[in-house]
């Protein structure tokens, strides 16, 4: 297990593609067991947790010394980890980061999809223009192919598109639902954007999102949303193993 610095709170290591959890000591503050929470937590989004070679078991006392922190914390923070369904504890056999079957993830991309087009609606209905245009600027450093040489910070560009979507719904009932689904698809999004060129057919798709929500075509914006969606689920049906 490596340690080193994060990026901010929605972005994703450059070293994603290496399966290692980078935990950073902790910073003195009045929560430590709130800190040893959000620093896992945010180490384990940036893990790529489908590479075949990532190492998903967890040390508590390593962790505890990579945060600079006593064990207890660490163990508060890992038994709400389990509760967000992160991480497994199994009882003298270890701490194991959650990987999901390729079922299970295709079932959480299938419901996502759903919320994700409803989400698509309300932002037709309610989001402002400013904050519509706002999801063009997400993809303005990409133009004229500069995807390519650029995939993480697509990457990362990507995965806060699809949050900030669910942002724009203006509804906390739908945000709580999608929340936990997104915490786990935005670690197959990140490991399969690279699969086959898709980071170009996600760009394109993205883009004709943005203009159907500026538009305010919900019908339209909503089947994009959910075609876009489902599209990574046939992905992962056909190449995941």
């Amino acid at each position: 297990m490596s340690v080193a610095s994060l990026m901010d709170d929605e972005g994703v290591s450059p070293a994603l593609a290496n399966g290692t959890l980078t935990v950073p000591s902790l910073r003195a503050a009045t929560s430590v067991s709130q800190q040893a929470y959000e620093t896992l937590r945010k180490s384990i989004l940036e893990m790529d947790v489908y590479d075949s070679e990532a190492d998903l078991r967890l040390d508590e006392k390593r962790l505890a010394a990579a945060l600079g922190v006593s064990r207890t914390p660490v163990r508060e923070a890992l038994a709400r980890l389990e509760h967000e369904g992160l991480v497994r504890i199994v009882p003298r056999r270890g701490i194991y980061v959650v990987r999901k079957s390729k079922a299970e993830i295709i079932e959480m991309i299938q419901v996502l999809s759903a919320l994700e087009s409803l989400a698509a609606r309300r932002v037709c209905e309610h989001a402002s223009d400013e904050e519509i245009k706002g999801l063009r600027a997400l993809f303005s450093d990409f133009e004229d192919g500069a995807v390519r040489s650029r995939l993480s910070e697509y990457s990362v560009a990507n995965l806060k598109f699809h949050q900030r979507i669910i942002e724009l719904s203006h509804s906390s009932l739908l945000k709580s639902m999608a929340f936990g689904l997104l915490t786990h698809v935005r670690a197959i999004r990140g490991h399969t954007i690279g699969d086959a060129d898709r980071f170009e057919r996600s760009l394109s798709d993205h883009i004709a999102i943005i203009k159907a929500l500026e538009g305010r075509d919900v019908e339209l914006a909503e089947r994009l949303v959910r075609d876009h969606a489902l599209g990574l689920a046939g992905h992962v049906e056909r190449a995941l193993t």
